[in-house]
């Protein structure tokens, strides 16, 4: 038997938060409040017809990551990965210009394809990509203050450092 799922169209949506989030904060309290026992029953998803289908943890988790940006007032889009973008699309997502995004897929920093003559973007590799940005962002922001430790910039007075910054840029000036 064929799953309905695998029957239903895959398409992108974006779903925003309406004003009166209440619903949905009911709604996260809920499901962090669910506990974790291996006695609790699986939680389970039950339409307006009363049917109810267990879920699985993979997609509670996924339940739990949109309800809490919807919660946040942040707007979710659903889209599969495999979903292909224009520059313009993939260089929003990535919230740089997308000069910027070319200059990034012209170098090789992403993949890319050119099945005409516009180039399309898939969105798993932007997101590994972005994942890679992240990660390297991570470790430079540990290097500084590993840095700042060692060099005991950290006793330093705010107040200080701001005076000295203050007498030093008059001194350029002059």
């Amino acid at each position: 038997m064929t799953s309905p799922a695998r029957n239903e169209p895959l398409h992108d949506e974006t779903y925003l938060p309406q004003e009166d989030t209440g619903d949905i904060i009911d709604f996260l309290r809920a499901l962090r409040g669910r506990g974790r026992q291996a006695a609790e029953p699986r939680p389970r998803l039950t339409g307006n017809d009363g049917r109810s289908v267990e879920l699985p943890e993979p997609m509670f988790e996924v339940l739990l990551q949109v309800a809490a940006a919807m919660k946040a007032g942040l707007a979710v889009t659903v889209v599969p990965h495999h979903l292909t973008l224009s520059t313009q699309e993939a260089a929003d997502l990535l919230r740089m210009s997308r000069t910027t995004l070319v200059r990034l897929l012209e170098t090789g920093v992403i993949p890319f394809e050119k099945p005409s003559r516009h180039r399309k973007v898939r969105l798993d590799d932007l997101l590994e990509y972005r994942r890679r940005q992240r990660n390297a962002a991570e470790l430079a922001f540990a290097d500084m203050i590993a840095d700042t430790d060692r060099l005991g910039l950290y006793d330093v007075d705010p107040d200080e450092t701001r005076v000295a910054l203050k007498t030093a840029r008059k001194k350029t000036q002059v």
